[in-house]
């Protein structure tokens, strides 16, 4: 780290942060920001009704709380931070939300906040979006600076890193915190700061994103009540980078915030399946072959050939939840299926004969000669039919990733896809219409957009 910045690198990107207007994002990022925001809500809605997230509801209630929110796809209002907790686990418990370069999940622990704040606080679309604007950035640009490219090679989950300082910012702004309030926001996120990967596959895994929304918006309105951290706590000995970022980080990367914003370059990637990143390859692929082979079942073995991924590595996942962390299981559904939808993932879809069956014949051969990094990885699937047959497709990169276009209304089914599980046609329609137009919505306009995005969600 540059001596010359020692002690003024927290000071100088909360000048940056606090200095942003609406006007200055851009034409590019406010409609990339928009859609961002669409995808995390439809997302967040169809996982309303997952065992998570009904869990965390009941347990957030037994607790109880001041009514200042609402939970999404419920009359019920909680605190700010319990909303924003179930919120955001609702919106990354489907594995479902854009997935950013480097990766991390920058929706999640940042739209929740927003529209807390928004509810509460009677705020407009422009608010909402220049906030989300600024905490998806600062995500962004720590994991660039941070050079996170290799899933294989980090040690804490990102969004239980980036997540809670993205958080924070979208607070801090909304609050309209100061420069040195804000440097106490980010000093007290930093210290709730880490998530284990070894929770990936399991419910836990949601709540990366739940705590770090949560902890990032209460660290802010603490800051509000002049409660104190370090306000150096990004360059400080022990402090955030060194704990965190403990190999290269380069300080001119996160200085250079939104020069260009990283929602515009590289951009976001849309997830068209509910399942980790990688697993999209191996899916893709399998979808290929199974349109090729016209949904033939007389597959004798499959082989699939990957970078080096251990964690993805699943041959017989415990339940649906762990399958979305499988090459295995999400390229059997591929295969079998033609489809990787919600509801590939159940428990009732695990165990049924096919898969069964199916996993049985599936070799996974990870290959230390291709890259690790979404950017540069490829998945080749092989199958050979009973016949002696061989057919195989690779996948450089799926649909929806950076520079790889998605077909026309490929997005737009995804989202109706979603709200299907929450809302009645014609109320998705009123709602994607609504977020459409986020930035021209006042006060008033964004408690009607609430209240729709806060209906029961009917039980399935």
């Amino acid at each position: 780290m540059s001596q010359a910045i020692q002690g003024e690198l927290t000071k100088q990107l909360c000048t940056i942060i606090h200095s942003t207007r609406y006007e200055s994002l851009g034409d590019e990022c406010t409609h990339r920001v928009k859609l961002a925001i669409k995808d995390g809500v439809a997302v967040a809605l169809a996982g309303g009704n997952a065992a998570p997230v009904k869990i965390l509801t009941a347990h957030m209630l037994a607790l109880g709380g001041a009514a200042q929110a609402s939970i999404w796809g419920s009359r019920t209002k909680v605190s700010l931070t319990q909303a924003a907790y179930i919120n955001s686990v609702a919106t990354h418990v489907l594995d479902f939300e854009p997935m950013w370069s480097p990766p991390t999940h920058s929706v999640s622990p940042t739209v929740p906040v927003a529209f807390a704040l928004a509810e509460a606080n009677r705020l407009t679309g422009r608010q909402i979006i220049t906030a989300v604007a600024k905490g998806i950035e600062i995500q962004g640009r720590l994991q660039y600076a941070g050079d996170q490219y290799v899933p294989e090679a980090l040690i804490f989950h990102p969004p239980g890193v980036a997540g809670v300082m993205g958080s924070a910012v979208v607070a801090a702004d909304l609050l309209q915190l100061d420069v040195t309030a804000m440097q106490h926001a980010l000093g007290l996120a930093a210290s709730r700061a880490g998530a284990l990967l070894a929770n990936v596959g399991s419910m836990t895994k949601s709540t990366h994103c739940g705590n770090a929304a949560a902890s990032g918006l209460d660290a802010a309105l603490l800051a509000q009540r002049g409660f104190t951290a370090n306000p150096d706590v990004l360059e400080a000995h022990k402090g955030f980078i060194r704990t965190f970022y403990s190999g290269r980080f380069d300080v001119d990367r996160l200085l250079r915030y939104g020069k260009p914003y990283r929602i515009v370059d590289p951009g976001l990637a849309i997830k068209l399946f509910p399942s980790q990143y990688a697993t999209h390859y191996g899916i893709t692929a399998g979808l290929n072959l199974h349109r090729a082979l016209g949904g033939r079942k007389d597959i004798r073995r499959v082989r699939m050939v990957s970078p080096v991924m251990k964690y993805i590595d699943r041959p017989q996942p415990a339940t649906g939840l762990d399958g979305k962390f499988s090459f295995q299981y999400t390229a059997a559904l591929a295969l079998l299926d033609g489809a990787v939808k919600i509801d590939s993932f159940t428990d009732e879809r695990r165990s049924r004969a096919d898969m069964v069956e199916m996993l049985r014949k599936i070799e996974l051969v990870q290959d230390t000669s291709i890259p690790g990094d979404f950017h540069s990885m490829h998945v080749e699937v092989q199958v050979e039919l009973d016949d002696g047959m061989i057919h195989s497709d690779v996948c450089q990169a799926p649909r929806g990733s950076w520079g790889v276009q998605m077909e026309a209304g490929e997005h737009q089914a995804k989202l109706r896809d979603c709200l299907k599980y929450a809302l009645p046609a014609k109320d998705g329609e009123t709602l994607l219409g609504l977020l459409d137009r986020l930035d021209e919505l006042d006060a008033q306009e964004i408690q009607s957009l609430l209240m729709l995005m806060s209906a029961e969600v009917p039980a399935r």
